[in-house]
Order: C-alpha cells, then structure tokens, then sequence
C-alpha cells in the first residue's frame, strides 16, 4: 500500500490540473465570430435576409410602437431571440444597421463551439480508451469541423435564429450526456446535469420550434428511464425520479404557455401554424413548389442534401454523411445502450423531414429540381452531428492503427484525408461562396430595390411626420430610413383578440380617418393598408415601381407640412 499511496495522489493531482482547452477553443471562437462580423459589416450582409430585418423590428416595436409591449412579439416566431436582442438595438444606430442583432447570434456562436467540444470530449472519454490527448485532438477536430464552417460562420453575423438554437441544442445534449454518464456513480451530479439539460431545452423550445420536437424525444427517453427504476426504494434511485418529474415539468411548461397565448391573444391555440403569417398561410400566398410534399422519405433526402451542401459543393457532400454514419455506428457498439447523445443529434433529420413533408417548409437545393437554393440554411441543424463525427472519427482511426503493429507508423497517415476532408470543404465552400449567403443575397436582390426607393422618398418626407403602413414584408424602410416605429400606425396596433374586427383600435380607427391620425398612407397593393383604407380624404404623392414586386403608393393623408428635408 506504501507504494500505491503515492500513485493515487499523483494521479489525483493530475486530475486537478486545469484544463484550458474550453477556454482556448472559446478564445478563437471569439476572435472568428468578431472578424466575420467585421467583414460582413464592411459589406452590407448584415440585413441582407429578410427574416433577419424582420426579427430585429418585431423586438423593437416591443419599447418603440404606438402600442408598445410584449404584445408586439407576435406569434409565429417565438419570443426568446427577439427578447434577447431588445437591450442590443435600444441604440438607434444599432438597430439601422442590424449590428444590434448580430450579437445574441455571435455569443451563440462562441457557446456552440466550445459546446462541441465539451460534447466531444464526453463522447470520446466514454467511448474509447484512448488518453487524454487524443481526446483532446477529436475534440478540437469536432469544434473545427463546426466553428469553421462557412456557412454557420455568415449566419452567425445575422439576426437569425440558427445560431442560437444550434448553441441551446448542443448544450442541451451535453448535459444529457452528463446525465447518463453520472445517473450510475454520482445521482448528485446527475440530477444537476439534468436539470441544466431542462434549462437549455427550454430556451431550445422558446427559440424555435425544432426544440419542441427534441424536447418530445428526450422528454420520452427520460420518461423511460425512470420508469425502469420507478419501483427501487433507494435513496439515489430517488433522487433521479425526482429529478425527471421535474425535467419533464420544465420542458412541458414552455409550449403549454405558448399555445395558451396563442389561445388568449389570437383566439387559435395553432396561430403560429394555422395563422396568415404562418409558414402554411405564406405558402398559400407565395405559392413556392415543393418536391417533397406529403413524401417524408424525399424530404428527408433533401434535408440531407442541404446539410451536405452546407459542407461543401456538389456531391464530395456524402463524404460527410458517410462519416457520420460510421461514427454513430462505432459509438452506438462501443457504447450500447448509452449511445442516446450521439442519436440526439440526428433528431434535426427526422423533424425536418417531417416539416417539409407535411409543414409548408420546403427546401430547395441547386442540384435538384427546381434548382434553387431556398432555406439552405436549414441543413445546418445537422452540422453537430456532422461535426462531432469528424472528431470521433479521428480518435477511432487513430485507435485502430495503434492496436495494429503493421498499421502504428501510418496512424497519421490514416487520420489526414479526414482532416484534408475538412480544410478541402470549407475552402471549397469559400472559393464558391456560402450558399447561405448566396441566397441572403438573391432574397435582398429581389426586394431591395422597392423599399430602397420607398425609403428615398419617406426620407425626403419631414422627420416628424406620421405614416399608415402594413409593416408586415417592408418594415425594413422605416428602419433604413431611421424613422421610429412609433412614428407609425401599424397592423399591429390592434387587440388581436377582438375578432373578428376591433373597430376601437388606432390600426381599425386610422384605416377608416386617415387624416386625423397621420400625415402619409404607404400602400403596396394588395395588402391590408391598400384593401381597406378609406382614401376619401387622400391624394396621391406618388407612385413607384420595381421588377417584380408590387407597386407602392404614397398619399397625403393631410395637409402636410413644408415636405423638404
């Protein structure tokens, strides 16, 4: 025993010796977010999709509105990106140039990465018997293979919620992976890993609606679990139950109360997915094909084909999923039953395919019919699987070649094309710029030019003045303009839940008396603005026109003041 005393406290010491590899990975994490951001900002990419413009505004009108509060949030996007942007565009500026929505999205960037590689490592060490090192190299592998990737790396700089969801989803596994490591030997650590996982799906589920899906998977996993040890009367086994009741009451909580609003504010508990501004009503509407529709096996084929190429170009893509299948294969046997983490991350494939088949959320890929490329972006929900496979992948390969004498000089040699495959890709992917924001740009190509020339004439218009205007596809204007949103009378200034018409709103009272209300009237034909104000009292001030969109009328609801600048 003299001799293993002085073993077990050497081994102890290592054991505390901190590591600063999260740190390290966060530190460069950080420094790529902000010299993307800065790139991006130089070349105008920050607004260029329209949700992104959109997301901004709906949390501004929260504090700046004619009928400012919660109410502003709306209902088909849920609540928590735009709540954690409203601190962010406060400032003016901030909110004209959409930097003010960039930063949720950066920060959620730098959690995400160092989230894959904690992931990673939590994978690996239970996976493997390799040593620490080579942990910490497919660690690092995985947070490369996700942090560098380019198309993550533009959508990282908008105010869109990928980022966001992709850091609350990573971490959330993450937590569930220290759950099931922890639930045998410390029930301590395992309740708190648990109910950090309940934390991060929740705010997975306040973000977007994916997180529901994954909240319904792990919510039924947990369920299980407990099951098997509902009847054992030991304190530990105890502890755990305790801890997935409340696990389970956390996650249901979050869509209870979202569809209770929805209830309550717009008399339909589905608003969100039933509504005119849902995804079914903008389908109705814009009428975009959908190869995949009511077909959840082509939908899935096509999801796959967006998250291939978010990777890289043409079809090299299926090098990609061909890795992540043999990773998920190796971790399900070398851990079976406690593989779930790895299988987690391919939720994002059945939800998908389910969504498109049956959602109103169509995914076009460029090498397919219609070829285009629409919500490519999509296909990024798959990029921690992709990235966490290309980290197990390199610990697993270096394993084989070391337990092989005649394969132990040629470790390196096995482990560099998945690491070429890598560096290949994404240059690949930034030769031929990312799709992301190939689209980002064909979107703002399409609508820039009318409110660009809506906006020169509102800006000529006197800064004080007051306007009527359906801010549902064009509130970008008065936020390039730089006209407060409480200078303007909008859809949204009506009690939702009066229906089926609320005749004592100010939206309902200014439609009927323009004039006593404001200065101008935008109209773009065919909205709501267009269909139902009274133009008894208007003039025309002009009319403007653009390829493609409808046609924008300005009137003068009044005699207005001097109209120079």
């Amino acid at each position: 025993m003299a001799i293993k005393v002085p073993a077990m406290k050497e081994r102890k010491s290592k054991a505390k010796a901190p590591d600063h590899s999260s740190a390290q990975v966060g530190g460069i994490a950080l420094l790529v977010s902000m010299f993307s951001f800065f790139y991006y900002f130089q070349h105008s990419a920050l607004l260029l999709y329209g949700d992104a413009v959109a997301h901004i505004n709906i949390a501004r009108r929260v504090f700046d509105s004619q009928t400012p509060g919660p109410l502003q949030l709306g209902t088909v996007w849920l609540p928590l990106p735009h709540l954690l942007t409203i601190p962010f565009i406060i400032s003016n500026s901030l909110w004209q140039n959409g930097a003010g929505g960039s930063f949720p999205s950066m920060i959620a960037y730098v959690f995400g990465v160092v989230g894959i590689f904690r992931l990673a490592q939590i994978i690996l060490e239970s996976a493997s018997d390799a040593e620490t090192p080579a942990v910490t190299i497919g660690a690092w592998t995985a947070a490369l293979a996700y942090g560098a990737n380019p198309n993550l790396i533009y959508i990282q700089t908008t105010a869109m919620t990928e980022s966001l969801y992709l850091s609350l989803f990573i971490w959330t596994v993450v937590f569930f992976a220290e759950f099931i490591r922890a639930r045998q030997t410390d029930p301590s650590q395992a309740k708190l890993s648990l109910t950090r996982c309940a934390w991060c799906l929740a705010g997975a589920e306040l973000t977007r609606y994916d997180g529901w899906f994954l909240a319904g998977v792990m919510g039924a996993t947990v369920v299980v679990i407990a099951l098997r040890r509902w009847r054992s009367s030991e304190d530990n086994d105890r502890i755990l139950r305790r801890a997935a009741v409340k696990f389970l009451l956390s996650i249901a909580i979050v869509p209870i109360l979202w569809l209770a609003y929805n209830r309550v504010i717009y008399g339909n508990a589905l608003e969100f997915a039933t509504g005119p501004y849902s995804a079914a009503g903008i389908e109705q509407r814009v009428g975009a094909p959908n190869p995949a529709l009511h077909n959840a096996a082509t939908a899935a084929i096509y999801f796959l084909k967006s998250a291939q190429l978010n990777m890289v170009p043409g079809n090299w893509g299926r090098f990609w999923l061909a890795a992540a299948l043999a990773a998920s294969a190796l971790t399900a046997w070398k851990l079976c039953p406690q593989a779930m983490p790895i299988l987690f991350l391919w939720i994002p494939l059945v939800f998908y395919a389910l969504s498109i088949a049956y959602g109103s959320v169509p995914i076009h890929v460029y090498t397919w019919w219609p070829f285009v490329t629409f919500n490519q972006r999509y296909g990024l929900q798959l990029l921690p699987m992709l990235a966490v496979s290309a980290g197990l992948l390199t610990v697993y390969i270096s394993q084989y070649a070391l337990k092989h004498v005649s394969l132990a000089r040629h470790g390196g040699k096995l482990v560099a094309p998945l690491l070429a495959l890598v560096v290949a890709s994404y240059a690949s992917v930034w030769n031929a710029k990312p799709l992301c924001l190939q689209e980002a740009q064909r979107n703002w190509n399409i609508r820039n030019p009318l409110n660009a020339a809506v906006q020169r004439v509102v800006s000529q218009l006197p800064r004080r003045s007051r306007f009527l205007m359906d801010i549902g596809e064009h509130v970008g204007i008065m936020e390039q303009a730089g006209i407060p949103l409480r200078q303007v009378v909008n859809n949204g200034d009506r009690r939702q839940w009066k229906r089926p018409t609320d005749p004592e709103s100010l939206w309902e009272r200014t439609l009927a008396d323009p004039s006593r209300y404001v200065d101008f009237v935008i109209a773009f034909d065919g909205d709501a603005v267009d269909r139902h104000v009274n133009k008894a009292n208007l003039s025309d001030l002009t009319v403007i026109h653009a390829t493609g969109q409808p046609p924008a009328r300005i009137y003068i609801a009044k005699r207005a003041p001097n109209q120079s600048r």
